[in-house]
């Protein structure tokens, strides 16, 4: 896969970019190397257009390899590959978080993929001007472009209260995203803030070690386990490519009804759940509110003497930092599945019920990457078309 590069200079000049360099000029910038990037290349590639894809990760796939050592998905390995590739492991089997990421590495070897590694985007822009392009910093590298997907997860920067800095500086704390193994804890008790599904499981990896405190409202389960051959099927044809895909979506009311409140707070426990903390020995607490004496405080008043605390209180979107556009909501950017109405060229994949539940998970991201492929090379077609016309007339004035 080529890219298009030619040079454009930019109209916009600040004090602090007084001496940029000529910006690349690239029909189609992706911007995330992650699944539904490679996903977005994967539909640009089969359609012909030219693009690059940027990547902050030093190795594609950095971003699950960085999650906690335990990690495993939640869909079997059948339904765990992205369009034109199958994962290569026994169907029936959950894959590892470093399993995942040497798949998304070999999927993008695979179908040659231009991704630059090592490319963290610092402002998404336009230039000035009438039909400013697209103006995208990343690293070294500048790049001008009629098209921009941003394929990224809504969920970019650790959220934690700020509460958290009155706690005992004595106390351990760490975030879910941080969170890689029970080693990193000291001796003694744990508090877990958060009780959904990255709660659950740590408090799992954690309870052998520790006792544990897991702090949060009730999230509801799945009614069903996924790890039999029974829960397996259901999972994947009642909840995954039934309910996930094709009923919660922005297209039937009981989606449109639901979009809001699970943007907010999340879905259901999937494969860890009540019993199995029960089990475990981990002990279920109100939410943490606040602080007291330098301990954590509940909402039922009690005070907790903790060694640790690991919050799984979620993240921010972070595109504010880096999106230079006016296209920010109060949760996550405007669009409508992806495409943004007031900036033709711009468009969303990989965000948290950006079309559908599924929308940033593994085995739904290829139907709204493919969608969104689909609208850039009708663009980009229709872009060289318009020329060919415009050198079709300055040919036959010239000749007249």
């Amino acid at each position: 896969m080529s890219t298009q590069r030619t040079s454009e200079r930019s109209t916009e000049r600040t004090p602090e970019r007084s001496a940029a360099r000529t910006p690349e000029r690239i029909e189609t910038v992706v911007i995330g190397g992650g699944q539904a990037g490679l996903s977005v290349g994967y539909h640009l590639a089969r359609r012909g257009v030219p693009f690059v894809i940027l990547d902050a990760g030093d190795r594609i796939g950095d971003v699950w390899r960085s999650r906690w050592d335990s990690l495993r998905l939640f869909t079997p390995a059948k339904f765990s590959g992205l369009d034109g590739m199958p994962f290569p492991a026994p169907p029936d089997s959950y894959p590892t978080k470093d399993e995942m990421a040497d798949y998304l590495e070999a999927y993008a070897a695979r179908f040659e993929l231009p991704v630059r590694s090592g490319r963290r985007v610092t402002r998404l822009g336009r230039n000035t001007g009438p039909g400013g392009r697209y103006r995208v910093e990343a690293g070294p590298d500048t790049l001008v472009a009629d098209h921009v997907v941003v394929a990224m997860g809504t969920f970019q920067v650790a959220h934690v209260p700020d509460f958290a800095a009155a706690l005992d500086p004595g106390i351990v704390q760490v975030h879910s995203r941080d969170y890689r193994n029970p080693d990193q804890l000291r001796e003694g008790p744990v508090l877990i803030v958060g009780a959904g599904n990255s709660g659950a499981e740590i408090a799992m990896d954690l309870a052998p070690h520790h006792p544990i405190w897991l702090s949060g409202r009730d999230v509801g389960a799945i009614p069903f386990r996924i790890d039999g051959l029974l829960g397996r099927r259901i999972l994947v044809r009642l909840v995954i490519r039934g309910l996930f895909h094709r009923v919660l979506t922005v297209r039937t009311p009981v989606g449109r009804k639901a979009r809001p409140y699970i943007l907010r707070h999340g879905g259901p426990l999937i494969r860890t759940k009540s019993p199995h903390l029960a089990a475990a020995g981990v002990t279920r607490v109100p939410r943490t509110v606040g602080t007291e004496g330098g301990r954590p405080r509940l909402e039922d008043g009690r005070v907790l003497e903790v060694a640790n605390v690991v919050w799984c209180t979620g993240f921010r979107n972070g595109f504010e930092s880096w999106v230079d556009l006016p296209v920010h909501g109060e949760v996550e950017p405007v669009h409508v599945s992806g495409r943004v109405p007031d900036h033709p060229g711009l468009h969303f994949v990989g965000l948290h019920f950006l079309h559908a539940l599924s929308s940033e998970m593994i085995h739904g991201v290829g139907r709204d990457a493919d969608r969104i492929a689909r609208d850039v090379a009708a663009a980009v077609e229709a872009g060289r078309a318009r020329s060919r016309a415009d050198g079709g007339r300055i040919a036959a004035l010239r000749s007249a």
